[in-house]
Parts: structure tokens; sequence; C-alpha cells
């Protein structure tokens, strides 16, 4: 009969059907469609719960984004591109303006920092898979979002005055005027 046998071929056929039936259908319980997320975002006012929301509704937009280029909807996927920047750019203004220090409370700006991070990465995959006359608009908006995670990043871990990148002290500036180094 096999290496499996007649009860591990019907164990295989259970997991099949799991997988096929239950697991898709789980999966869309769980997603939000766009308007649910844009009323929630209206309504809410907690912001960092806000700014999730935003987060969110810009992954939304970046599915949409990758699936309009992926059927060849050059124009609609770069209108989608706007608005997946706007919701990141939401995001990031909420969260400035929630009076929050992202080093001490980074709830949110980890989430940020995180959704930037992939949005460039899928983007500029997705510019390969596209004409090179076609690629301008995802350039520029995976340009501003990468702009926008480097600043996330700085509000994350802000870099003291007198400090290194590896966080030892700096060396000091000026040298004494008898030392063999000290001309400058």
């Amino acid at each position: 009969m096999g290496m499996l046998g007649r009860r591990g071929t019907l164990i295989l056929a259970g997991w099949l059907v799991f997988g096929t039936l239950v697991l898709p259908f789980s999966a869309a319980v769980g997603s939000e469609t766009e308007e649910q997320l844009l009323q929630r975002i209206q309504g809410e006012q907690n912001p960092v719960k806000k700014a999730k929301d935003e987060i969110k509704l810009a992954r939304l937009k970046l599915a949409q984004v990758q699936s309009a280029y992926s059927q060849g909807h050059v124009e609609t996927g770069a209108k989608l591109l706007a608005t997946l920047v706007d919701a990141m750019q939401s995001a990031w203004k909420i969260l400035r303006d929630s009076g929050r220090k992202a080093s001490k409370q980074p709830e949110g700006f980890r989430e940020l920092d995180i959704s930037l991070r992939e949005s460039v990465r899928a983007l500029q995959d997705l510019g390969r898979t596209v004409s090179y006359f076609d690629r301008a608009p995802l350039e520029n908006a995976a340009k501003q979002l990468d702009e926008m995670r480097d600043e996330v990043l700085h509000a994350l871990f802000p870099q003291e005055k007198n400090r290194n990148r590896k966080g030892s002290p700096a060396p000091p500036t000026a040298t004494n005027p008898g030392s063999p180094a000290g001309v400058q």
C-alpha cells in the first residue's frame, strides 16, 4: 500500500482538508476592511491605537498597490502609492504629536519602524518586477518611506551630543599645544 499506509493517507487527507477550508477562512475573519479601519481611526482617542490603525491601513494599501501593479494597472498603483505614503505620514504625525518620548515609550513607534522597513523592501522588490519606465512612483514612495523611517529611528534612538555611534564617549576635539598631534 505504500509508505504511508491507509491510516497515514487518511490523516494526510484530513490535514489537506483542514488547510484548504479552515485556515483561509480564519485568516479572512481577522482581516479588516478599509471602511472599518477608517471608522475606527476617526473615533479613536488613544494616539498609539490610532497610529497602529493607520499602520494597518497602510499595510492594506500596500497590498492593493502590489495587486494593481501585478495586474498591470500602473496608473491605479501609482495613485494607491500616494494613499500608502499618506497613511504612514499620518501615523508618524499622530505619534509625534502625542507628546510621548519614543525612546522611553516606544509602543507605536516600533510598529511604525517595522512597517516602514517592510514597506520599503516590498516596494523595492515590486520595482524590480515592473518596467523601467513604470518604476519612478515606486522608487519615490520607497524613498519617502525610508526617509520617514530615519526620522522614526532617530526618535527611538536619540544620540547624545558627546557620544559616537557605538555609545562610547567621543574623543576630545582639541589637543594640547605641546602634544605630538597638537597641530590642527
